[in-house]
């Protein structure tokens, strides 16, 4: 048993007394006045974690901590990431600020280490680059194999070198796009799964430092055996719901795998969502549109769909009768449009992922079908400008986040790490505000009340009440009142899973 006391509660006046048994929250109290305070005051959370003799409690029943004031809510959950390429691509070259190929070849240049064999960079975004990518660009560089992977995971630049290593030796420009690119994406991993665990386990731990208790992994790869593989090396920071990629549906239906099942003994990693992509992003210029692309012609100005729809539909109906949710990449609005029709006919529940661009119509759709639209509020942010370009005269469709929340469709907040950081607090700021690094708020109409992006960042728990699990965190402002920009940053002070702590306290 543990107590926390001394914690407010968003929304709510007082100071308040909770108490977790079990793994889960078993009461919520009002203080009295005179009830709150410490006899011995707290400087960090480590020095409260004690029994303290003003609450009446023994050493059998459980210690406690002195928030001090802090705001308690629920722990956050990140939707949608690749956690793997996170761990990963997070300690590679940034050149996420590169305005052009020319500054990326720039990058490269000062970050090839003498001797190196292998340079692998990550984050461009080339939808308003005044110059195309270009193999010879990274030739002029090294003999040295190069790899530049796109910020939206939907392209990667090589060299000639890389080129030849994946039997493209031919390539015209070097820029790989789509299933090409996650071929080569996922196949890059060039440590040890000793130390690629140790990479994850750090970057959970970083998570947890952040509120976070769970996570949507949705990795392009069959990650479930690396799941297991973490789960026996004690991997235990966060939850984990362990998608199953489309292209490995056959492997999950001959394991039985079924959604919501355990991975693990202790149930933390358990089986997620069917992950079907049917299109491809904005800033590749393959997300599957109803306009065309300006300055683009032939048969992909409208971009790129991954499935047909008889496709599409095939893989729901067969991974509904696994008892898989199908989660649909659909970004541009004919992949949407698509997506929603495929769910009508198969009659299933699931999540459109992102669901960037949409027609009006589609929007009452989504919530008649029941469906939840997993989004992503930072990639508006990140996109503002490209969408503007490609998009022009529909963004105020574009990530249309109140529009979905006024029509009764669910929200599901995430990242989409490493496309944007694995923060939920950067997402929180940016489905409230719409707005970053002192720029005017981008279609502000579009954002979400502060009270529905906390619910959202937390599969709907809008409040800390009994019997939920002790899935939890401190932090040190309150987020119905703090500045955007302190959003942003808000401190957490300790995180924790099932009672137990996984950061601070």
């Amino acid at each position: 048993m543990l107590t926390l006391r001394d914690v407010r509660l968003p929304g709510r006046s007082g100071r308040h007394e909770v108490v977790i048994a079990s793994g889960l929250i078993e009461s919520v109290r009002p203080l009295a006045a005179g009830e709150t305070g410490s006899d011995q005051p707290v400087g960090d959370l480590t020095t409260g974690l004690r029994d303290h003799p003003g609450a009446g409690l023994t050493a059998q029943s459980g210690p406690v901590l002195n928030g001090d004031g802090r705001w308690l809510l629920p722990g956050f959950w990140d939707e949608h990431v690749h956690f793997r390429l996170w761990s990963e691509l997070s300690r590679r070259l940034d050149v996420s600020q590169a305005a052009s190929a020319a500054e990326v070849v720039d990058l490269v240049r000062a970050g090839l280490p003498a001797g190196a064999s292998q340079l692998i960079a990550a984050g461009f975004r080339d939808g308003l680059w005044p110059d195309a990518p270009r193999r010879e660009l990274l030739d002029a560089v090294t003999e040295a194999e190069v790899y530049v992977v796109s910020a939206d995971l939907h392209s990667i630049w090589l060299n000639s070198p890389a080129l030849a290593r994946f039997g493209w030796a031919d390539h015209p420009t070097g820029l790989l796009r789509e299933q090409d690119c996650f071929r080569v994406t996922w196949a890059l991993s060039d440590v040890s799964t000793e130390v690629s665990d140790d990479w994850v386990g750090q970057a959970a731990q970083k998570a947890a430092a952040r509120g976070v208790v769970g996570l949507v992994d949705l990795d392009l790869t069959w990650s479930v055996d690396d799941w297991r593989r973490r789960a026996e090396r004690g991997f235990d920071q966060v939850r984990v719901s362990c998608g199953v990629f489309m292209d490995f549906l056959d492997q999950a239906v001959a394991e039985g795998l079924k959604g919501g099942a355990p991975i693990d003994q202790s149930g933390l990693i358990r089986v997620g969502p069917l992950k079907i992509v049917t299109d491809g992003s904005l800033n590749t210029r393959t997300a599957w549109c109803f306009d065309p692309y300006p300055g683009l012609s032939g048969d992909q100005a409208w971009g790129r769909p991954s499935l047909s729809a008889p496709e599409l539909v095939d893989l729901m109906e067969r991974g509904w009768r696994q008892g898989l949710r199908p989660a649909v990449h659909a970004i541009g609005d004919q992949a949407n449009a698509v997506a929603l029709d495929a769910f009508e006919q198969v009659g299933c529940p699931g999540r459109i992922e992102h669901a960037q661009l949409l027609r009006w119509q589609d929007i009452p759709r989504l919530a008649e079908l029941g469906l939840i639209a997993s989004v992503q509020p930072e990639h508006a942010m990140d996109d503002r400008d490209v969408a503007d370009r490609h998009w022009a005269g529909r963004t105020d469709r574009a990530f249309a986040n109140r529009s979905l929340l006024d029509g009764g469709v669910r929200l599901a907040l995430g990242s989409d790490a490493p496309v944007a950081p694995l923060d939920p607090w950067i997402t929180v700021a940016a489905a409230v505000h719409r707005g970053r690094a002192g720029r005017e708020p981008w279609h502000q109409e579009q954002a979400i009340p502060r009270a529905a992006a906390l619910a959202a960042s937390a599969r709907g728990r809008a409040v800390v009440a009994p019997g939920q699990p002790a899935d939890l965190q401190l932090i040190e402002l309150d987020p119905l009142a703090a500045p955007p920009d302190h959003l942003r940053t808000m401190p957490v002070a300790a995180t924790w899973l099932a009672g137990r702590p996984t950061h601070g306290a």
